[in-house]
């Protein structure tokens, strides 16, 4: 089992900052690729950004540009720096883990975190 903790949520006002942080403790050792999806209201989780254990990233187009994807394997964390926020990035974001085990691929979710982008 993995578990994950996000942190770093808010509000802001549009144009600027946040840094989300996400730290994955448990059974660690077969971790894969990392990310972050997002959930506005009324709508479906969409992928934000993901990074695999040697550091290749994806990003969703509409945050390609202002958001940057990192990860610390010996901490065990992945960061989302977002900058140039728009009220459109307003949602929950969630961090999400991919774990090899028993050969099979397993995905674990955090509990979220409010990013609110005022006009």
């Amino acid at each position: 089992q993995v578990q994950l903790v996000e942190s770093g949520g808010g509000l802001v006002q549009a144009g600027g900052s946040l840094r989300l942080s996400c730290a994955a403790s448990g059974s660690i050792f077969s971790i894969g690729t990392m990310g972050w999806y997002r959930q506005a209201p009324g709508k479906q989780r969409d992928l934000v950004a993901t990074i695999t254990k040697t550091g290749s990233t994806n990003y969703a187009d509409s945050v390609k540009g202002r958001f940057s994807i990192s990860r610390d394997n010996a901490k065990n964390t992945i960061n989302l720096q977002m900058n140039s926020l728009e009220p459109e990035d307003t949602a929950v974001y969630y961090c999400n883990a991919a774990q090899f085990r028993a050969g099979s691929w397993y995905g674990y979710w955090g509990q979220g975190t409010q990013v609110t982008v005022s006009s």
